[in-house]
């Protein structure tokens, strides 16, 4: 199984210009790494306890995501000894965004309702395009990349070519 690496962040870098933290869960972290491994290891089935010491994921954490995962049509479980987890559809026909809607719902919220419902008034009335437009943003990045794309293989093949 390839070992996905989690990101390993250092808060004393600094950027010439400081941007606003964007917030990702664990558990959206998770599920992406894990459908990637997934992704990698196509067509083998892979054992959520496999992938759990793979991606050093808490497997009870897993067992969550990966049944949200099912529910959501991204993932198939087969049963028995032989059995695991396979991708229910093509690499190329799942979206990073389709994975992080699976296990977190909506891409943003205002105070914990989704974007497109945030209502101003008088002087910031004009907030909930801005809104709108950093929710379009993000769509514009999560729903045109590919597990396929993000695939280890894929990738190594990307920097060879340069």
């Amino acid at each position: 199984m390839q070992q996905i690496e989690k990101a390993e962040f250092d808060p004393r870098a600094q950027t010439e210009r400081t941007w606003p933290p964007l917030y990702v869960s664990a558990r959206t972290d998770y599920a992406v790494r894990a459908m990637l491994a997934i992704t990698a290891d196509q067509p083998r089935l892979v054992k959520a306890a496999t992938l759990a010491a793979a991606q050093d994921i808490p497997l009870s954490f897993l067992q969550g995501i990966l049944l949200d995962l099912r529910r959501a049509g991204l993932l198939h479980s087969h049963r028995g000894v032989d059995g695991g987890y396979a991708l229910a559809r093509s690499a190329t026909a799942i979206t990073i965004g389709d994975v992080v809607r699976a296990v977190g719902g909506a891409l943003t919220t205002v105070r914990g309702l989704p974007t497109a419902t945030a209502t101003y008034h008088g002087a910031a009335t004009g907030l909930r395009d801005v809104w709108v437009a950093v929710e379009e943003a993000i769509e514009g990045v999560v729903d045109h990349r590919t597990l396929a794309e993000l695939s280890v293989p894929n990738i190594k093949d990307e920097l060879a070519q340069t």
